[in-house]
């Protein structure tokens, strides 16, 4: 079987992008990953597409992607349509590995992008509400409430104002921390902190403010322990990523030293577990895999990219990849462990916290920000000698779980 090797990767700043259409983001995502690797469009054999929710907003409910791609000279190959909520384009990206794992071809195209912003707020928030089952909601809600039971939310700790639903799910899974390892709220918005800290070198991110933690513990409460700031904003966007097999490195003259290796690309769905039966839990199961693919240890990674649309997705995610002990996530984060120049630092781009989540581009968001790390293009932001990288990115809800969890692990070439 030939290396993968990521040869091009781009991302348009994340935010408002009220003048953009889902057509006009990918064009700018696509057009920047291919002036990154130098690649004529004609080379791309075959390109998967990832979106959430252009169908809710717009009424484009089929054919997304040929919509978006065919306009831009990719046509006559294979195009897929992928959704799996925040990993859409993750999953996009594992199936163009796994198509040229097969041999289906030797450059293919992933993509996601996402149109989220209106001024409907009400439909604008409400694009959330199928990423669990929705035939079971009151089922969901007792899964959750089971979650941190002996946890009491303080008074005035939930907003009367309009938000994601996941939000409630994420801190359900907060306070179950909170009583299984005694995490704090303080070290929550010592997560938080750190994210929009490194946001501020990120000329891509839709947040630049720094933030300290006592800023972010008075700022407007969502929902307990979760205020504003350690949740992701709604966002505009779109990424990209060109990857090759070995043979085509050299046949289309791409750039070696600039070439990430795919080391592994892992998808996993979830399982009717006990919410307390963590070792089970989808992305665990799925990060051990990713490992044994890469033949490396998680004391090897450099640097990661996880799946913070709260800071408790932050260390949920950290402490399902191993890369510490159980129990101690939150800790390593008030110690400043996982802030850049820390022994290892987490969400270096800002994380979806501070750089924005439009949810179907996320994914390769974060391959964008490793790709650029593992070449040593990050400037200020930069992880100094990170030679290994991981990438967490969960999608959508089951039980008490993510529905599906893509696991990336990347190597400088």
């Amino acid at each position: 079987m030939e290396n993968i090797y990521i040869v091009g990767a781009a991302m348009t700043p994340f935010g408002r992008h009220m003048d953009k259409s889902v057509k006009q983001l990918t064009a700018w995502a696509v057009e920047d990953a291919l002036k990154d690797a130098n690649c004529d469009r004609k080379a791309i054999r075959a390109a998967f597409f990832g979106n959430t929710t252009q169908g809710h907003f717009d009424g484009q409910h089929m054919i997304r992607g040929q919509v978006a791609l065919l306009p831009l000279g990719i046509d006559g190959i294979p195009i897929y349509n992928l959704e799996g909520a925040c990993a859409s384009s993750s999953h996009a990206f594992n199936l163009a590995v796994m198509h040229l794992r097969a041999g289906a071809a030797d450059v293919a195209l992933a993509v996601g992008a996402e149109k989220m912003y209106t001024n409907d707020k009400a439909k604008m928030f409400s694009c959330f509400e199928s990423a669990w089952d929705i035939e079971t909601f009151e089922a969901n809600k007792g899964y959750l409430a089971e979650m941190g039971k002996g946890i009491a939310p303080p008074p005035g700790s939930q907003s009367d104002k309009p938000y994601s639903p996941f939000m409630d799910v994420y801190a359900a899974l907060g306070r179950g921390l909170m009583e299984r390892y005694g995490i704090t709220q303080r070290q929550l918005a010592a997560v938080s902190s750190k994210n929009h800290g490194h946001s501020v070198h990120n000329e891509r991110s839709q947040y630049r403010k720094p933030m300290s933690i006592e800023e972010i513990l008075a700022a407007a409460a969502i929902t307990y322990p979760l205020t504003m700031p350690m949740c992701s904003p709604i966002s505009d966007g779109a990424a990209a990523a060109i990857l090759c097999t070995e043979s085509a490195l050299k046949k289309y003259g791409f750039d070696r030293k600039r070439a990430v290796k795919v080391l592994a690309t892992v998808v996993r769905s979830a399982s009717a577990r006990n919410a307390l039966d963590y070792d089970n839990g989808c992305t665990k199961q799925a990060a051990k895999d990713a490992f044994e693919q890469a033949g490396i240890a998680p004391s090897e990674i450099n640097v990661a990219e996880v799946h913070d649309a709260t800071a408790i997705g932050e260390l949920l995610t950290f402490e399902s990849l191993g890369l510490r002990e159980p129990g101690m996530s939150g800790i390593l984060a008030e110690r400043g462990e996982t802030t850049i120049g820390g022994s290892l630092p987490v969400n270096p781009s800002g994380g979806l916290e501070s750089k924005g989540h439009p949810i179907g581009a996320t994914g390769l968001g974060q391959v964008f920000e490793l790709v650029s790390q593992l070449r040593g293009e990050c400037g200020p932001r930069q992880v100094e000698g990170a030679r290994f990288a991981i990438q967490g990115n969960g999608g959508g809800l089951w039980r008490v779980e993510e529905a599906t969890e893509h696991i990336g692990i990347f190597a400088r070439a």
